[in-house]
């Protein structure tokens, strides 16, 4: 079975795009909500993290999110640690969800599948892309962002030009229906290598 790494930088698209593969019967791993899983539901984990960002990372088991990502958001070096607790849970996490995949190929959707190197466990990639207001005018309207907040967290990944160098497919995601035609096309194009 192919692994299929999915990504793409925020406000990309990268989800909907993901949809559009579960519509045609593929599964979709989606390694943020796994990862929000794990930091909610690991009593180890849980541990991990109250001892490194505090108490206050957990109000009565729940995961203070925002918290968990004030401390964490301009302080690399905690980020790389706390990187290094959730991770390799939702490395291990993944691994017992494809043992129990049985399609042709599955789609690993991570927001950093390039930065931390994800991308070197799959057998082809892809990325989304978007032009820039697009992707700060979605920002926008998802979750009631400033345009600084959003420029800071685009400049936490890489930019699409680096990335576009490591990827085998390129979906520019500007209209639903280009993107649901292209997605259909790199579909059938991973079916046909199987077949080869």
């Amino acid at each position: 079975m192919k692994i299929v790494g999915l990504t793409g930088g925020i406000g990309s698209g990268k989800t909907t795009v993901a949809g559009f593969f579960k519509d045609l019967g593929i599964p979709v791993y989606i390694a943020d909500d796994a990862g929000k899983r794990l930091l909610a539901e690991s009593p180890d984990i849980r541990e991990k993290v109250s001892k490194l960002l505090g108490a206050a990372a957990y109000n009565e088991q729940v995961p203070d999110r925002k918290y968990i990502a004030n401390q964490v958001f301009n302080d690399k070096d905690q980020l790389e640690k706390l990187n290094a607790i959730i991770h390799p849970a939702v490395a291990s996490d993944f691994q017992d969800w494809v043992s129990k995949q049985t399609s042709e190929y599955i789609i690993y959707e991570a927001a950093i599948l390039f930065e931390a190197g994800g991308y070197k466990k799959c057998d082809l990639s892809i990325l989304v892309t978007a032009p820039h207001k697009l992707k700060i005018g979605r920002l926008q309207k998802r979750d009631d962002s400033t345009v600084e907040e959003i420029e800071a967290r685009m400049g936490h990944q890489w930019p699409d030009e680096k990335k576009a160098e490591l990827a085998d497919f390129l979906i520019e995601n500007k209209d639903l229906q280009q993107t649901k035609l292209q997605v259909r096309d790199i579909h059938i194009q991973i079916l046909k290598a199987r077949e080869n």
